[in-house]
Order: C-alpha cells, then sequence, then structure tokens
C-alpha cells in the first residue's frame, strides 16, 4: 500500500512570517526568487532555514511518505523554493488561485475542499500554519473513517521545527501500513 502523503505548505511553515518588529528567525537566510508570473526587477524576498532541507530529506528518506507541495506557490515551490533548501522535485496539489480576502472564506482552510477531493480516501499528515478547528475536525472524522489523517499546524512566526518531523515519523510508522512494510 502506498505511504501516506505528506502535504507541505511554504509560508509560515518554510518562510516565516516576521513578527511584529519585521525580524525573522535568526536561523533562516535571506533569498531573492522571483515566482511565476514576476519579473526579475521585482523579485520576492523570502528567508529560509537550511536546516530544514536536511531535516525533510532525513523523513522523506525513510519512505514512510509520498512528499508534496500544498500552496499558493503551486510549481513555483519544486523550482524555487526546494532547490534552495536542497529538496528533490516534488509533485504539487494543483490549487486553484480563488478570489478570497480570508484564507477561511467558509470558516476552515481554503485549501482543504481541494485537498480533499484530490486526496480521496488515501492517508496524510499535513503541514500548514493556518487551520481552524473545523480543519481539525475533518481530519478526526477522516481519522474515524479509517483514513487516517494528521494535521501538523507550526507557528508561523518560527515556522518548521524538528519536534513536528519527529512527531510526523512517530505517528507514520505506528500506522498499520508502516509496521507491515
Amino acid at each position: 500500500m502506498r505511504p501516506p502523503y505528506l502535504l507541505l505548505d511554504i509560508d509560515g511553515v518554510l518562510i516565516p512570517f516576521p513578527n511584529a518588529d519585521g525580524s525573522t528567525p535568526a536561523t533562516h537566510a535571506r533569498h531573492d526568487v522571483v515566482p511565476t508570473g514576476r519579473s526579475a526587477d521585482n523579485p520576492v524576498t523570502v528567508w529560509l532555514d537550511p536546516a530544514h532541507g536536511p531535516m525533510l530529506m532525513d523523513v522523506i528518506r525513510t519512505g514512510l511518505v509520498t512528499p508534496l507541495w500544498c500552496t499558493s506557490w503551486r510549481q513555483d515551490a519544486t523550482t524555487l523554493i526546494g532547490p534552495l533548501l536542497g529538496l528533490p522535485t516534488l509533485s504539487y496539489v494543483d490549487l486553484p488561485r480563488p478570489q478570497i480576502t480570508t484564507s477561511h472564506p467558509n470558516g476552515y482552510l481554503w485549501k482543504r475542499d481541494h485537498v480533499d477531493a484530490w486526496l480521496g480516501d488515501a492517508p496524510a499528515v499535513w503541514i500548514d500554519d493556518d487551520f481552524t478547528g473545523l480543519d481539525h475536525e475533518w481530519a478526526a472524522e477522516r481519522t474515524a473513517k479509517g483514513t487516517s489523517t494528521l494535521l501538523i499546524q507550526p507557528d508561523p512566526h518560527h515556522g518548521l521545527q524538528p519536534e513536528h518531523l519527529t512527531g510526523l515519523t512517530t505517528w507514520v510508522s505506528q500506522l498499520p501500513t508502516a509496521r507491515a512494510a
């Protein structure tokens, strides 16, 4: 059986949001990138922790998950962000570009309906900083119906931490399919 998907967001997970004073974690390095649709004279500045690449590769190498991007960066995640962290080319969930003014137009993360349809009955670990209580209820309901689902929600000002990946690996290794492998 296929390992659970590891759905990985970028903003607030790998790229922290600045604190009120505009600072970002000292562990993160500045990079200027040019996303699709922007010109080279108008890059986007991102702050990435170089330790995230090796940490994520340690998880990927276990073979316990099938990693892919689940971010509004879409294909730019694999062409711009991944290489800066030393990550291999990963597929991505092709999210739409909704015309919304909030991340939670229906009380839950806007990506969820698209992710739910994309996943079908596949198990998943989803790392995103922007879940609501309704998203956690959705994950619990999927799990109760036999589709193991774990949501990991980093603090958007600190981003992904080693303990998040330790928890992910522990959770996935306890799934029946992981023990049978």
